[in-house]
């Protein structure tokens, strides 16, 4: 018998496993819409899908809704499993770097980081902090959403401030690590408690990560993972900030170090971290029409595809991820049993080209009008199994990106350094 999950939903196909459960599409009953459903078994030592759930929803409506949060559609306990319901999205940033040849141009990197920015802000207005900022975790929407950037996995979220006095959590050192190596905070690795600093200088290292290609502290070699991560805090707390954004514009530069000037619970300026990115968007004579690197990418092989009697399918995913966890044991905080699965696979989008009318580039909605044709296979904000039969898929990484986060924090001396709206097809 075809499973139905909340009286609404007919369960389909499994597309892939994520960090805490498996993955799967189905459709509304009545509506026939396509929906993403994560599953976890009643039985996991540490439920966190429920969690998660309660996060979303409180993530949503509110007097400011920034947009780019997912909707729930229906959570709860079905038979033995705990299980999450909600909006269908597209390709993660990390997917479309990949696509993209694993660079995007500045004009790319400052649309998609002013959105990116006002997402954290609206986490934060909420009380939260999301712990886990990188590209897996940013992924763009679908249809008429093709342009705006939503932001998921809220499983290492922590309240910040409490909901009632708005005190914010106290000063706290020797944390064990939490989040993703690779883009955490200085203070993170140093065992420094988390506040909303930490989500910041994470965003600045994932968009340097978007301009530079990778980031000094990739590929570092040790005999065990906590040898490696203490490696990546070495390396991230002795480079100088200019020296990681050098041949990048000064602004990368000020970010950072507005972001270390920060004291544990001061409210950041969003705005002026915005104007830093918007007035260099605005020097450079750009213009914000939402035309991304893959937005080009795409239209340019459309254009020869044209040409072609047999078109094949175009992957914007990587199974090259950065892997997050957390190995707090405190309340509010996940236990070690819930680090992500380092083989966890990403999900895989396939688009067919078609020959279109009207190829405006510049439109709203450059994706959503039928200019590159339609998503024959579109995933959800989990992660889907990527397709290996695409005859022009990007060519495969050098990195080995699928790190975790070692058993504690590294305890390296401080540095002297120490430092609006946007779809495709793929995800986390």
């Amino acid at each position: 018998m075809d499973r139905i999950i909340g009286d609404k939903f007919k369960l389909g196909r499994k597309i892939g496993s994520g960090s805490f459960g498996e993955i799967y599409l189905a459709t509304h009953i009545d509506t026939f819409e396509i929906v993403a459903v994560k599953i976890e078994t009643g039985k996991t030592k540490h439920p966190q899908l429920l969690y998660e759930a309660k996060l979303y929803n409180i993530l949503q409506g509110g007097m400011f809704d920034a947009g780019g949060i997912p909707s729930i559609r229906w959570s709860g306990v079905d038979g033995e499993d705990n299980v999450l319901v909600m909006d269908l999205l597209g390709p993660s940033l990390e997917d479309l770097f990949v696509y993209c040849g694993r660079k995007f141009s500045l004009k790319t990197v400052l649309m998609l980081a002013d959105q990116m920015m006002t997402r954290i802000e609206y986490v934060h207005s909420k009380g939260f902090l999301h712990r886990d900022i990188k590209p897996d975790n940013f992924l763009m929407g679908l249809g008429r959403k093709a342009n705006l950037v939503y932001v998921i996995d809220f499983g290492l979220a922590k309240r910040y401030r409490d909901s009632t006095t708005n005190r914010h959590i106290p000063y706290r050192e020797n944390k064990n690590l939490t989040g993703t190596a690779r883009y955490a905070s200085c203070n993170t690795h140093l065992g420094i408690e988390q506040s909303r600093r930490d989500d910041l200088e994470s965003l600045g290292y994932v968009l340097l990560y978007f301009l530079r290609g990778s980031l000094p502290w990739q590929n570092l070699k040790a005999a065990t993972k906590k040898q490696k991560y203490d490696k990546i805090c070495e390396k991230k707390v002795s480079t100088p900030i200019e020296v990681l954004c050098k041949s990048h514009p000064v602004e990368f530069a000020s970010y950072f170090h507005y972001c270390h000037s920060l004291t544990f619970d001061q409210r950041p300026d969003y705005g002026f971290l915005r104007r830093l990115f918007r007035e260099l968007f605005a020097r450079e004579g750009y213009k914000f029409d939402y035309v991304f690197d893959w937005t080009i990418l795409k239209y340019q092989q459309s254009q020869k595809s044209r040409a072609q009697p047999h078109i094949s399918p175009i992957p914007v995913a990587t199974n090259n991820r950065a892997m997050a966890m957390d190995i707090d044991n405190q309340q509010g905080d996940v236990s070690a049993e819930q680090i992500k699965s380092d083989n966890a696979t990403t999900s895989g989008v396939k688009f067919q080209f078609k020959s279109s009318a009207g190829k405006n580039l510049a439109s709203e909605n450059p994706l959503g009008k039928n200019i590159f044709g339609e998503t024959t296979i579109p995933s959800t904000s989990y992660s889907f199994e990527a397709s290996r039969r695409n005859s022009l898929k990007p060519a495969p990484s050098t990195e080995a990106v699928n790190h975790r986060h070692g058993q504690g924090s590294s305890k390296i001396g401080p540095s002297s350094s120490r430092m609006n709206v946007l779809h495709i097809s793929s995800a986390k």
